[in-house]
């Protein structure tokens, strides 16, 4: 059940376009305090991430320690992104054109926050961050001495 408050919030960043860093920080303080409380709230904040490209950075921020925290402790096994799990972030972090820049921290996050992640998760992850996998130089070659 999504939180009706953060419903408001949502709707009234929807409708004036931007997310400045008092609404972060009103966001952070009163509404989420305690964190989210279900994957609908995890939903409706991804999705206004990719809504409202004009926000402030420290939303970005806010939104990946929230999700990380709800999904890796919040979720049950704690510590453990299970199939299940997985098969959801994956879905919401995609979207319609696959992941933002911030969804695709998001992943990469909470790959490296949980203690084990199914496959769906690793390479839902791999894929959102090409750069992290572009392939390295090549090893200096070094002449066999004769």
């Amino acid at each position: 059940m999504i939180d009706t408050a953060l419903q408001v919030f949502c709707n009234r960043m929807v409708a004036a376009g931007r997310i400045a860093r008092a609404d972060v920080q009103q966001l952070a303080r009163s509404l989420l305090r305690d964190g989210l409380a279900s994957r609908d709230d995890a939903d409706m904040l991804i999705a206004l991430e990719r809504a409202i490209p004009d926000s402030d950075p420290s939303f970005g921020d806010l939104l990946v320690s929230l999700v990380v925290d709800f999904a890796v402790w919040g979720e049950r096994p704690t510590g453990y992104i299970n199939r299940e799990v997985a098969n959801w972030l994956a879905a919401s972090l995609s979207g319609r054109n696959g992941p933002t820049p911030i969804g695709a921290r998001i992943a990469l996050e909470l790959v490296q926050a949980a203690e084990s992640s199914d496959e769906t998760l690793l390479a839902f992850a791999l894929a959102a961050n090409p750069r992290r996998n572009a392939a390295r130089e090549p090893a200096p070659h070094f002449p066999l001495a004769a």
